[in-house]
């Protein structure tokens, strides 16, 4: 038969990156024209949308720009370099903050808001990747962007705190993270972080990553069509 396109949502692993999950298909459907309507980074778990075949690979677009919904954990009073957990401890501090104090710092990142991204990222300044440039050292004025934010609390156990994020694309949630750890005078990181939905696709839709080589998965039934 024909080689399966679609759409496949597929729940990346922690420590698993975009070009793996490319490749894996790849080696399943055989078909070389694969991309993705987003990416993750390595810690981070959760919804990619994998597009399958020409057909699919160029609607990426339609679906880069809409909305997604991220589940976040915080690590208060620990900063680090890439504002996650894979980064280098940059600082430590001991303050607590309230509930009070995390509810009035989350108010002013509601709505519409201006954000550097981070310098460990793979936003190209000038043809280079930006942490290419991090991991040698090297920090560089990166535009500020204009991103839609709402931000509901989930839990708060110091160091700990959950968030769920509903925000516009481009927004980068380790910069959410760390800036909201700069307001609240403490620091902070993003300890894990999964994406939950991607426009209208949901987590509860995806398949898990070690499926895609199962042979007695049955991977073109799960395909989506547009």
């Amino acid at each position: 038969g024909a080689p399966p396109m679609g759409i496949l949502l597929v729940n990346k692993q922690k420590g698993s990156t975009s070009f793996r999950l490319v490749s894996l298909l790849r080696k399943r459907t055989r078909i070389q024209k694969i991309g993705h309507a987003g990416t993750l980074d390595p810690f981070a778990t959760g919804v990619m949308v994998m597009l399958i075949g020409r057909e699919y690979t160029k609607l990426s677009n339609q679906f880069l720009n809409s909305n997604k919904q991220y589940k976040a954990t915080l690590h208060l009073g620990v900063t680090t370099d890439s504002y996650d957990i894979d980064g280098a401890i940059i600082d430590t501090n001991s303050s607590v903050p309230t509930l009070v104090q995390v509810q009035s710092a989350i108010g002013q990142f509601q709505g519409e808001i201006w954000q550097t991204p981070p310098m460990f990222s793979a936003k190209k300044i000038k043809g280079q990747k930006l942490y290419d440039l991090a991991r040698r050292g090297i920090t560089v004025a990166r535009e500020k962007a204009r991103v839609s934010v709402q931000i509901q609390i989930l839990t708060y156990n110091y160091p700990l705190l959950e968030i769920l994020v509903d925000c516009s694309k481009g927004t980068y949630i380790r910069s959410l993270g760390h800036d909201l750890g700069q307001v609240l005078q403490c620091g902070a990181h993003l300890s894990s972080l999964q994406r939950t939905q991607s426009g209208n696709f949901h987590i509860s839709e995806c398949i898990e990553e070690e499926k895609i080589l199962d042979p007695q998965f049955d991977l073109p039934s799960r395909l989506k069509h547009v």
